[in-house]
C-alpha cells in the first residue's frame, strides 16, 4: 500500500457508535477521506477485541487503508494488522518492532516533550501527541499540550506527528498550523450521524491547510 498517509486517522470507540456496526462507519469514514484507522478497545475481553480488530482488518484490507492496533501488539499480530500504537505503560518500542514483521507501523503516544523525544530515539514511526485539548473520550490522559505545546513538540522530533485530544472541525486547521502532519479524531467521526461527510469535512480542512502551509515554505 505504500508509505502510510496519517492525514485524517480514525480511532474505533464502540462506546460511542450508538449500537452502529463499527466496520461500517469505518467503511463510511473512509469514503469521506479517512486514510488510517486504530482499533481501540478499552473495556472487554480479549476474544471481543481479537473478533472487533478481526473485523476491521478484514474491511481496512478491502478499502486499502492501514489498520493500527492500540497497546495490544498480540491482538495485532494476530490479525496481521500494520501496526501497533503503544502507550507510555504498554511494550516498550523496540520490543514490539523486534517481534513484528519487517515493515511494521509502530506508533507511541506522547504527553510531553521528553516523551516524544524518547519515542522517536527508541525508534517509533510517529508520534501521537496526546492530548492536544481535553477530551471526554480519554480521561486518564496528561493536562492538554495546547497548541504551542504542539508547536514545541513539531520542533523537538522530525517523524510524523498525528494531534489526538478534542479535535474537530472547528480547530483543525489551527492543530495542522500549529505542526500537525494528521489528525486523530474519535468522536467527531465514530459520534457523527452521518460519519461520510463528517471525514469529508475534516478531510478538505485538512487537506488546504496543507496545501496552504506548502505553498508558504
Amino acid at each position: 500500500m505504500g508509505a502510510p498517509d496519517y492525514s485524517l486517522y480514525l480511532v474505533t470507540d464502540r462506546g460511542l457508535a450508538s449500537g452502529r456496526s463499527m466496520a461500517d462507519i469505518v467503511r463510511e469514514a473512509v469514503a469521506g477521506g479517512v486514510t488510517c484507522v486504530q482499533v481501540r478497545e478499552k473495556s472487554g475481553s480479549t476474544r471481543k477485541f481479537l473478533e472487533e480488530a478481526r473485523r476491521l482488518r478484514a474491511v481496512t484490507r478491502t478499502l486499502g487503508v492501514f489498520l493500527i492496533v492500540n497497546d495490544r501488539v498480540d491482538i495485532a499480530l494476530a490479525v496481521e494488522a500494520d501496526g501497533v500504537h503503544l502507550g507510555q505503560q504498554d511494550m516498550p518500542i523496540p520490543v514490539a518492532r523486534r517481534l513484528g514483521p519487517l515493515g511494521w507501523i509502530v506508533g507511541a503516544s506522547a504527553e510531553s516533550l521528553e516523551q516524544a523525544r524518547d519515542a522517536e530515539e527508541a525508534g517509533a514511526d510517529y508520534i501521537g501527541a496526546s492530548p492536544v485539548f481535553a477530551t471526554p473520550t480519554k480521561t486518564d490522559t496528561a493536562s492538554p499540550l495546547g497548541l504551542a505545546g504542539l508547536r514545541a513538540m513539531r520542533a523537538a522530533v522530525k517523524i510524523p506527528l498525528v494531534a489526538i485530544g478534542g479535535i474537530h472541525a472547528g480547530n483543525a486547521r489551527e492543530v495542522i498550523r500549529a505542526g500537525a502532519d494528521g489528525l486523530a479524531v474519535v468522536s467527531s467521526i465514530v459520534a457523527a450521524k452521518e460519519p461520510l461527510k463528517a471525514a469529508k469535512l475534516l478531510r478538505q480542512l485538512i487537506d488546504a491547510e496543507k496545501k496552504r502551509r506548502n505553498h508558504n515554505i
